[in-house]
């Protein structure tokens, strides 16, 4: 079953005044392995003096999907980061004084920077990591911090100033990473893999579910992000990723805002 409306349970209250530094946010179907994670964070310094915990619970019939509950999730979050996070990945050395310090040197770096993981895809074929899987021990690849095209979901960071949200018209369990990624690169934001290590225990898990939401994230972008002509009330625009085509398009559009101006308005305003 569905759940349309979430409920936002709170693991760790911030105890401080102001705003906490970091708020972990997660969805829970397997209580133990929470709870575990939650144990290495608080090892790793994420405490009730900087950090809340949030946490939307799937262990029972009622579901949400990890678009529909992340975007809960942030919007109720406090902190001036938001760790996405699923509930298998465990703190193993690097804590919250790691964390500030890659984050502040994004912060020196890129400006507009907004998200932040362990693992992504720079490039067909080109990956970055900084990771412990069952695809392997102490991962470490990519010129770190790597700019990325997308990030995985293990373990995603976001600033919360930059108002990023996944899709709403997306739904289920996959990609919600890359479509952070690219709702952040629409906004103009940017998304780095930094030097942070932590244990994943999941390899993941290409079911038909995955395939399913593959497809349908593949529809949805590619409708998005489609070439199209952009009418507004004072011009007429071509929107295209091709250099030529958008040429192509200023050259055909300057005739065609004169011949509508010189068109009876019911016609013009498409009222024929």
């Amino acid at each position: 079953m569905i759940d349309n409306e979430p409920t936002i349970n709170v693991a760790l209250p911030c105890a401080a005044a102001g705003v906490p530094r970091y708020t972990i946010a997660t969805l829970v179907n397997k209580p133990d392995q929470f709870a575990a994670m939650r144990e290495t964070f608080s090892s790793g310094g994420f405490n009730a003096m900087n950090s809340e915990i949030l946490y939307i619970d799937n262990s029972g019939p009622r579901q949400t999907g990890a678009y529909r509950g992340l975007n809960a999730l942030i919007n109720a979050a406090r902190g001036r980061y938001v760790i996405l996070c699923h509930q298998d990945v465990r703190l193993i050395s690097d804590g919250i004084e790691k964390l500030d310090r890659c984050l502040a040197d994004l912060d020196a770096r890129d400006s507009v920077w907004a998200l932040a993981g362990n693992a992504g895809g720079l490039a067909p074929g080109i990956l970055a990591h900084r990771i412990s899987d069952p695809h392997g021990a102490d991962r470490n690849s990519g010129n770190l911090p790597q700019k990325v095209m997308s990030l995985d979901e293990n373990f995603i960071v976001l600033k919360r100033g930059a108002r990023i949200g996944c899709s709403a018209d997306l739904e289920g369990f996959h990609f919600y990473g890359p479509d952070l990624c690219l709702n952040a690169d629409v906004a103009g934001h940017t998304a780095w893999v930094i030097d942070f290590h932590l244990l994943h225990l999941s390899g993941g898990n290409k079911n038909d579910d995955f395939y399913r939401a593959e497809e349908a994230f593949r529809a949805k972008w590619s409708h998005a992000l489609r070439p199209r002509w952009m009418q507004t009330t004072c011009t007429l625009l071509r929107l295209s990723g091709s250099g030529l085509d958008r040429a192509s398009g200023r050259l055909a559009a300057r005739p065609y805002a004169g011949l509508l101006r010189r068109l009876p308005r019911p016609i013009a305003a498409g009222k024929v």
